[in-house]
């Protein structure tokens, strides 16, 4: 699957086997304001994006499916900004929810407040639709994460609920927004 350009960003899959790839997550983790919506702004070392994170990465990329991380850069320049997460719902449980794909997104804080989430986030699931893979949308946040409760919101998801969400990254109360595309 391939994501047109928006106005102002491109999107390519990221890969697990990229070490640029790896390196662009090891570095936007090193932002502790990044990392405070997150978890509490402890910062990722490199032995654990290496050793967890992309091989979680490589277990739900599908480049038909255009499930995995969408790297989000600058369309003019080319540089780095951010990534948006696409993966079904509960991947990683028992019961992943196939046609539910969650979206989710990390940018690098001095791009925070130019709408540069919200645009990725709209153009990749508009793509998404467009191919037909999915009836819903999800997103989850820390309720403390105003910025992205607001994002969710401008891409159509309703609030359903507040659960504790247990991962084997991070265990930790989250707001869950849906929105049906059917």
């Amino acid at each position: 699957m391939k994501i047109p350009d928006s106005e102002r960003l491109s999107y390519t899959l990221m890969s697990a086997d990229d070490t640029s790839d790896a390196e662009l997550l090891y570095q936007l983790d090193q932002d502790p304001e990044v990392m405070r919506h997150i978890n509490n702004g402890k910062l990722t070392s490199r032995e654990e994006i290496r050793d967890f994170y992309l091989p979680r990465l490589e277990k739900y990329t599908n480049t038909e499916k255009g499930w995995g991380l969408w790297k989000v850069c600058f369309k003019e320049s080319g540089q780095f900004i951010g990534w948006v997460l696409v993966r079904p719902m509960k991947f990683f449980s028992d019961s992943p929810q196939w046609d539910n794909l969650e979206l989710g997104w990390r940018f690098v804080s001095e791009f925070w407040g130019h709408g540069y989430a919200t645009e990725a986030a709209q153009s990749i699931k508009q793509a998404l639709i467009h191919s037909g893979l999915a009836t819903r949308f999800c997103a989850i946040a820390v309720k403390e994460n105003k910025a992205s409760i607001s994002i969710m919101k401008k891409l159509g998801m309703n609030y359903i609920k507040t659960y504790l969400d247990k991962d084997a990254a991070r265990e930790v109360d989250v707001v869950y927004y849906e929105i049906s595309c059917s």
